[in-house]
């Protein structure tokens, strides 16, 4: 039986953008005889209703893989493919890539967009992806643009659940999963500038050269997740020539699945709130600097003068006032084997990589509220699932609890310290632990571990500059000042209690407001 994907909330959704489409687009279905193809070839039919510009065609010889389609406008080589069915998330990447391909403008800086029409020869990427993953499409979308920039590129995303067979041959344990020209290229959530600096060998040399050439900020805020967007916000509203610099919009925000406690809206993910955060910046006068990690600071070595904030060797940025809102980032376990096999059975995605171990058995560290939500989801695709706990009994809310309970291919096992990762040399197959109150050791075969114990703050690029926290946070007053005139800390990684979303904004509203009345007094001795 065809299930109609397009129901009339979608349709209402792809209608008003149709008139965006100014050139002739075909969609090129190749099927076979799974219900995944019906369900595709109605969809693509669906769509193809919606504008007099669209058309639809099937030719099983068109594309190696099926389920398949690309969209190819008509007259030129430019076209993008996806194999399987772009829903779920992967349904944004779906409307862009009609538009672009259709002609509407592609929403990137013009210096980008050079970049990559100048890129110098034949690129053919594959992206692994999931439907579940709220990461995969920011990789799908990147490429995509890529194609329509550049006709020598060319991409084709995978849904990785209806390719289990090339997926298991090619041994990809983590969305999204990146190939080039048939040899893997890269995996995690990348962004057009992280693509384009791999592929431009030049590209590290002028991007340094310009970010020298800037002239100092009043305030640079460093981090450009909730924290750090709140700060540049609230600054830019004061009139105050603003930087804002991180390696990726959003943050730890990004590997968020569902935020239900962000008050006055009831429900978003991660990425919807994200882009939102980016959006807002863009409304403002806010000079953005992405896929920029910072390395060393250097403070000020004078009242009043300028802080410097270092790039890796060759690239600085300067500023009177700097809000350090770097956020934090998964906490390892710190045993062998961890590194060597992470994104080889290691990963920290329940909901990018669930759907690569569907039938496995899986371990799942952590006991608190992200480890037994990430087992009762997992619950639902592994053949089993082990939660080991440190602590002699989980910690996570008793709702949580009594729903794990409840499921029976499930095991607890507390006061478990796991010890080593174990494998094969290309893949996870089990796990040592050892029980801290026997002493005794066990081991389980695993193919996947889920690790989900917490968060540490990314900070170690300031050991010696500035105070940092036993647990590595950076110590700050109430008004999110640290120990440095000039230097200020919010968000995940300042000593501001509670982790929040909501909490961390805040936090990027107070060191604004304080960097914004420092700079208020200083101007004011300095005239008088």
């Amino acid at each position: 039986m065809v299930t109609r994907l397009l129901d009339h909330n979608l349709t209402a959704q792809l209608k008003p953008l149709m008139p965006r489409i100014t050139h002739e687009i075909e969609l090129v279905m190749s099927l076979d005889d799974r219900d995944a193809s019906a369900n595709l070839e109605q969809l693509l039919i669906d769509i193809a209703a919606l504008s007099p510009k669209i058309g639809v065609r099937r030719d099983d010889d068109a594309h190696t893989r099926r389920p398949s389609f690309s969209i190819h406008r008509l007259d030129t080589d430019i076209s993008v493919s996806f194999a399987g069915i772009p829903m779920g998330h992967e349904f944004s990447s779906l409307v862009l890539a009609l538009l672009q391909v259709g002609g509407n403008p592609v929403k990137e800086d013009a210096a980008l967009i050079d970049q990559v029409a100048n890129l110098d020869g034949d690129y053919e990427f594959t992206t692994y992806m999931s439907l579940s993953c709220q990461n995969c499409p920011t990789v799908v979308q990147a490429l995509n643009t890529m194609a329509v920039i550049n006709p020598r590129i060319k991409h084709t995303a995978v849904e990785g659940s209806l390719f289990g067979d090339e997926v298991a041959q090619r041994n990809v344990l983590a969305v999204p999963t990146i190939y080039l020209n048939g040899e893997l290229f890269g995996q995690g959530r990348t962004t057009i500038e992280d693509l384009v600096r791999k592929l431009d060998a030049d590209s590290a040399g002028r991007e340094a050269a310009e970010l020298n050439q800037r002239a100092p900020y009043e305030v640079l805020v460093v981090g450009q997740g909730p924290a750090g967007a709140a700060a540049a916000i609230y600054l830019a509203r004061k009139g105050i020539h603003t930087g804002l610099v991180g390696e990726r919009f959003g943050g730890q925000v990004l590997d968020t699945m569902a935020i239900e406690n962000f008050i006055s809206v009831p429900y978003t993910e991660g990425p919807k709130y994200a882009a939102a955060l980016e959006a807002h910046v863009g409304n403002y006068e806010i000079d953005v600097i992405k896929s920029r990690v910072a390395t060393e600071l250097i403070p000020a070595t004078e009242p009043g003068g300028l802080h410097t904030v270092r790039f890796g060797d060759d690239a600085a940025l300067r500023a009177h006032e700097v809000i350090i809102a770097t956020g934090a980032h998964w906490r390892l376990m710190g045993v062998p084997g961890e590194q060597e096999y992470r994104n080889k059975g290691i990963t920290f995605c329940p909901h990018c990589d669930g759907p690569l171990f569907k039938g496995k058995d899986i371990a799942v560290i952590g006991g608190g509220n992200s480890g037994i939500e990430a087992a009762i989801d997992l619950a639902g695709l592994a053949s089993h699932v082990t939660v080991l706990e440190f602590m002699p009994q989980c910690l996570a809310d008793e709702v949580l609890m009594d729903k794990l309970n409840s499921m029976p291919n499930v095991d607890v096992i507390t006061n478990a310290q796991t010890t080593e990762v174990l494998g094969d040399g290309e893949q996870v197959t089990g796990i040592s632990y050892r029980d801290r109150a026997s002493g005794e050791t066990g081991q389980l075969a695993l193919s996947g571990v889920f690790v989900q114990i917490g968060l540490v703050p990314n900070t170690d690029w300031l050991a010696g500059t500035l105070e940092l926290s036993p647990r590595k946070e950076i110590v700050t007053d109430r008004r999110g000042l640290t120990a440095v005139e000039g230097i200020y800390a919010a968000g995940d990684c300042s000593t501001e209690p509670y982790k929040q979303i909501v909490v961390a904004q805040g936090s990027g509203a107070i060191a604004a407001l304080s960097a914004w009345e420092h700079l208020i007094r200083q101007q004011t001795v300095l005239a008088s």
